[in-house]
Formats: structure tokens, sequence, C-alpha cells
């Protein structure tokens, strides 16, 4: 059974308040925070005052994922607006054992992020070291796009090097998850699925979630 991390990046601003509750009666595990800062992704999104606003509304993890330069600047910032999990792109980040061991030490789950064109070895000397490796499934910097098939492979190769070590990384998929595709991701290996227009625009969210989790 997989978890379902919605991601608000999808939500009605307008209604934030109500799209938390949403959230807080649904079968969510955790709340998907995308931060962009138009330097690393072509896209800026919301930052610290919001995420400070969201983890009010909810007891769930709140699973921030940083698409920004230079990570290491505000990693302390998003601890006090309440991230459970941070995660990092390794392509941001040239002292990436550095961020992670900051991320730790701030009392976070590290979590690392990789782009579509960045291969899973990469991350072989860190597996053991990170909570959640986030396998971006799109181009990051936008929601709505289509998942790029590829991906499966990704999944299956980062399960097995996962499971060969015996680690209890979590392997997490952002871009383009939908109840179409859903039980192939699962099935290659991922734990957490991310959902932004999948649940947010769906006639019933909550029973999008619902099907989501009962894969």
């Amino acid at each position: 059974m997989p978890l379902i991390a919605p991601s608000l990046l999808a939500s009605n601003f307008l209604k934030l308040a109500d799209e938390c509750q949403m959230l807080n009666e649904s079968e969510a595990d955790w709340f998907h925070l995308d931060v962009m800062d138009g330097r690393f992704v072509p896209n800026i999104s919301y930052g610290i005052p919001i995420i400070e606003q969201i983890r009010k509304t909810t007891s769930k993890i709140c699973d921030v994922h940083l698409m920004i330069v230079e990570p290491e600047k505000f990693a302390e910032d998003f601890k006090k607006a309440g991230a459970d999990i941070l995660t990092v792109h390794i392509e941001a980040c040239p002292h990436l054992h550095r961020n992670i061991q900051q991320i730790k030490s701030l009392g976070m789950q590290a979590g690392v992020a990789i782009n579509p064109h960045t291969p899973v070895n990469s991350l072989l000397e860190v597996l053991s070291d990170i909570d959640v490796v986030l396998i971006m499934s799109v181009n990051p910097g936008f929601g709505g796009q289509s998942f790029i098939p590829h991906s499966i492979e990704k999944i299956k190769q980062l399960r097995k090097m996962i499971d060969d070590a015996g680690l209890k990384t979590k392997i997490e998929v952002d871009g383009g998850v939908s109840l179409d595709n859903a039980k192939q991701i699962v099935d290659a290996g991922a734990d957490v699925l991310v959902a932004g227009n999948a649940v947010f625009k769906s006639a019933d969210p909550k029973q999008t979630i619902h099907q989501l989790k009962s894969l």
C-alpha cells in the first residue's frame, strides 16, 4: 500500500485552508510542498510563509521539495517553518553529503531528488545516508506534465539498489502520476506517490486519494 503525498502546487490557493482540511479528512499520508526559485527551475512557486501556514493546519508529514539552488542557506528556515522531510536536488548540490548532514542535524528526514536525465547510480555513495529518493518523472518546474515512461526502469533500478544494500530508503515518484499509471509505478517499486492534478483536479479528490491508496 503506497503512501500518498498530494502536491499542493495543484491546489486552489484562494481556498488553501479548505484544501488542507480536505487532505486532513482524506487518506493522504503526506503534504507535498514544492518550492521553486526561478533559477534551478524555470518557475517560481511559494516559500516559507505559505509553508508556515500550511503546517498550522495539519499533523500529517510535511514533505518539502526544494527545487532551488543553494538549499543550505534555507534549511534551518524550512525546519522552523515545519518541514518534516527536506528534499534537495542532486543537480543543485555540489557538496551533497554536506547538505544531507545539515538536514539530518536539524532533525529532519533527508531526501534527494534526481531529474529525468540523472542516472540512479549517481546516488550510490549517499544512499545509506538518506531517507527518501525522489525520482522526478517529469522535468521539474511545472505541474500537469506527462509521465516520462523511462522512469519505470529507473524506479526498478533504484529498488534493486536499495534492496541489495538492505536499506529502508523510500522511493518517492513525482510527475504525471495518475490513476492510469499508479499501479505500474508501485509495482516497479515506488513507496510514495506524489499526485497533484490527479487529486486536486478530480471531481472527488478524497475518492481519488482512496483509489491511489488502495493499489
